[in-house]
């Protein structure tokens, strides 16, 4: 493999629309694309081969690969002019080197290309509290959030402050001031950077993510007093999430905790990328906003009744997954195996296909 070169494989990689490029010892180089992974060639890497590979990335990143070299993993952007911006993490794996590169575009793309609804793009209207943006890694949380910013840039005069691990899309000065801080190359990590951004007048913070009790404490404080705080996590459905926040806290904090989150929140959105029809990944999204029913079932400690709360909550502009799921069916844009696989009631997608 030592003709094959990385810098033609990121080309094909953009070429291919793959989200993915693989480069593991022991396995063929490889792209996803949709939800296969599919090699490229039909030799196996070995060991010489990824660390080659690696070197040359974090040449062209302009990186230090001690950090790397000492931790055993890393996690930072690449960006190549004219061709695409890359979130790289590299790795060890059975005392080899090993890179998983993550191909984003340069601009952020049109909701509506890749299957955003209005449903969901009405969160960049809210002026204040904590929309969360919730999902498995890799279900597209970041081009949501991102499309979701890049509606607020375009609409309204404030200033956006993101803290990112590492920064993916490049967003450019619109209506909006847009300062981008990436976490352990602007700044050394969440906490501290939450806590220095409320200096910075910030009107709207994007949190890369809620990885701690500190991170996650702050960002409600900050919805609570007249921010509008946009954060991930790696949950699956509004209720999840929810208790997620409660239980990183003592149990003697929790209900002043609940308190506080039913206060601040405003949105939650849920979403799974599933396979389309044409094969390309079409997301489906769970909204949940913040009712005054939804706020006592947060307060009382009754999540397990949000579910049947949003599946009644049409009226409010909210949606289950399971129905977002079955509209994706009625429009033909996922079969209907696929409907069942992914939904969590495959009852309910049976029962409005009759």
């Amino acid at each position: 493999m030592t003709t094959v070169k990385i810098m033609d494989l990121l080309e094909r990689a953009v070429k291919d629309n793959a989200s993915d490029l693989f480069l593991v010892a022991g396995a063929p180089i490889s792209e996803k694309i949709g939800d296969h992974i599919e090699p490229l060639f039909e030799d196996r890497l070995m060991p010489a081969d990824t660390e080659r590979f690696i070197n040359v990335i974090y040449m062209l990143a302009e990186r230090s690969i001690d950090h790397y070299n000492n931790d055993g993993d890393d996690d930072f952007s690449l960006s190549i002019a004219s061709l695409a911006r890359f979130r790289v993490n590299t790795y060890k794996q059975r005392g080899s080197k090993a890179v998983v590169i993550r191909i984003i575009n340069f601009d952020v793309p049109d909701p509506k290309d890749i299957g955003i609804p209005d449903l969901v793009m009405t969160v960049a209207n809210t002026r204040d509290g904590l929309v969360l943006v919730s999902g498995t890694a890799g279900s597209g949380k970041s081009t949501t959030q991102a499309c979701i910013i890049n509606a607020i840039n375009k609409s309204r005069a404030c200033h956006i402050i993101t803290l990112e691990d590492p920064i993916e899309y490049l967003h450019r000065n619109n209506k909006a001031i847009v300062s981008q801080r990436e976490i352990a190359v602007d700044t050394n990590d969440y906490a501290t950077a939450l806590r220095a951004c409320l200096r910075q007048a910030p009107d709207v913070i994007l949190l890369g993510e809620m990885r701690d009790t500190e991170t996650i404490h702050t960002a409600i404080t900050a919805a609570e007093t007249g921010h509008l705080v946009i954060a991930t996590l790696h949950t699956k459905g509004a209720a999840n999430t929810i208790d997620r926040i409660v239980d990183s806290f003592p149990s003697a904090q929790q209900e002043q905790v609940r308190t506080q989150l039913a206060a601040a929140l405003r949105t939650v959105i849920s979403q799974q990328l599933i396979p389309g029809a044409g094969g390309k990944p079409i997301p489906a999204f769970e909204v949940m906003h913040a009712t005054s029913a939804i706020r006592n079932l947060i307060r009382e400690n009754k999540t397990h009744q949000i579910d049947n709360a949003i599946s009644t909550g049409g009226q409010d502009g909210m949606i289950a997954m399971d129905r977002s799921i079955l509209s994706l069916y009625a429009d033909r844009r996922i079969d209907l195996e696929t409907a069942r696989a992914y939904a969590g009631n495959p009852g309910i997608i049976d029962r409005g296909v009759r």
